[in-house]
C-alpha cells in the first residue's frame, strides 16, 4: 500500500477529492507491522529520558495546604468548573511574584 501525504494549512478546508481519500484511508485495517516500525535505540533512549523526567516531577507535588475562604469568595472559584484550584493557584501566585500586589494587601493586616 503506497503512503499519501496531504497538507492542509491552518484556516484553509481540503477538497473533495481529499476529504474521499481520507474517507477511504479510514476504512482500511491497520497493519502494525508495515505501519509501526520497531523503534531505534536512539527512540527508546528518548523514551526512557521523558518516562523519568515525568516520574520525577510526580515525585514532588504542590503540598496541600488548608485555607479559610469567604464563602462568596469560594463560590466564585468554583462557578469556574473543574480545575478551580489550580486557578486559585494561579492567582496565588501571579499575587506573590508581584510585590506591588502583595504590599498593598499587608497594609490592611
Amino acid at each position: 500500500m503506497a503512503m499519501t501525504t496531504i497538507t492542509i494549512k491552518a484556516g484553509q478546508k481540503p477538497t473533495k477529492e481529499q476529504l474521499k481519500e481520507i474517507h477511504e484511508a479510514a476504512k482500511l485495517p491497520i497493519n502494525y507491522t508495515a505501519d509501526c516500525p520497531a523503534s531505534t535505540p536512539e527512540a527508546l533512549a528518548e523514551f526512557a529520558a521523558m518516562a523519568r523526567e515525568i516520574r520525577k516531577n510526580r515525585r514532588n507535588p504542590a503540598p496541600v495546604v488548608a485555607l479559610r475562604l469567604k464563602p462568596d469568595v469560594l463560590s466564585k472559584y468554583k462557578a469556574l468548573g473543574k480545575g478551580y484550584t489550580g486557578v486559585m493557584a494561579d492567582v496565588l501566585k501571579y499575587a506573590a511574584d508581584n510585590p506591588d500586589i502583595l504590599s498593598k494587601m499587608t497594609r490592611d493586616l
